[in-house]
């Protein structure tokens, strides 16, 4: 995990850093689809670089050691391995469109969100805004993510756990998912999980960007100290990528670490009804029924 943070940073900070200094010369409507230009770049190649590890995580949650159809891994390494030799380059890339899809839209509507409720809150451009008012900013701009994408990430994570021990491959693709949950289960289905979805929605965005907002603060006001013969500088001359990296590994370390727990109840409310179907409806409800001892 630690390699898809990296990598996310990488992207998101110099795509951020690129949008907020050509926000300098641009009307507030243009910065605000610059900053979801960029938030949907960086989603893309997040997920194009990092997808099977993405494969690797979904499979760990959701296994609780009671369902048979999903293979046992002993570690990362041993996960990617073993699923490269059994299901090849596709397994691997399970579900790789829908998260491709769902990080795209995601992080471009997020900044997009993020950006309008900061401009809404702040009396003048040029006020800054309190913690509180950034914590709702993200907040805000995490339900709206959430209920536009939900069943994007339920198809992605159903996908991810077909294997070779189903029975029956349950989907073909992203739009074979769509339309069999559609008539199987009703539109409903689509937005299973959703619960824990807007808590990590809500509150990982809202820690990650509180953090980098308030963090940020703190480095610019340092730097900005050490050069007393100009007070006035703007921050986008302050900070470099590097300081961009470290404030976004900060923030997003924190989020993750605050979340996860979220992350594993929904991908297990999305695939319970995958889970039976694909090996029987009567061993898993037997096995996870509790019966009183003797």
């Amino acid at each position: 995990m630690r390699q898809v943070v990296a990598l996310f940073l990488f992207f998101d900070s110099f795509f951020c850093q690129r949008s907020q200094t050509s926000s300098l010369m641009m009307s507030d409507s243009k910065w605000q689809w610059e900053n979801a230009t960029a938030g949907a770049v960086a989603g893309f190649a997040t997920v194009a670089s990092v997808h099977p590890l993405d494969v690797v995580r979904t499979r760990f949650q959701v296994d609780d050691g009671r369902v048979l159809n999903l293979p046992a891994y002993k570690n990362t390494a041993h996960a990617i391995l073993n699923i490269a030799r059994l299901e090849g380059l596709k397994g691997l890339y399970a579900g790789f469109f829908p998260a491709v899809l769902g990080s795209t839209v995601s992080w471009g509507l997020y900044f997009f969100f993020y950006s309008r409720a900061k401009q809404r809150y702040s009396k003048n451009r040029d006020e800054k805004l309190s913690p509180g008012l950034h914590l709702a900013s993200a907040a805000e701009a995490g339900a709206l993510v959430c209920f536009c994408t939900n069943p994007i990430w339920l198809v992605k994570t159903r996908l991810q756990l077909q294997n070779p021990l189903h029975q029956t491959r349950p989907y073909s693709g992203l739009y074979d998912a769509v339309k069999t949950i559609m008539r199987e289960e009703g539109w409903r289905a689509l937005y299973k999980g959703i619960v824990p979805s807007l808590f990590l929605q809500v509150s990982h965005g809202a820690v990650q960007f509180t953090a980098y907002e308030e963090l940020r603060k703190v480095i610019v006001d340092f730097k900005a100290k050490q050069r007393k013969e100009d007070c006035e500088i703007a921050d986008t001359q302050l900070l470099n990528s590097v300081d961009y990296a470290i404030l976004g590994g900060s923030s997003k370390i924190a989020a993750i670490i605050l979340t996860y727990p979220f992350q594993v109840i929904r991908s297990r409310l999305q695939v319970y009804l995958l889970l039976l179907k694909s090996h029987g409806v009567c061993i898993y409800v037997f096995q996870t029924m509790q019966f009183p001892k003797s």
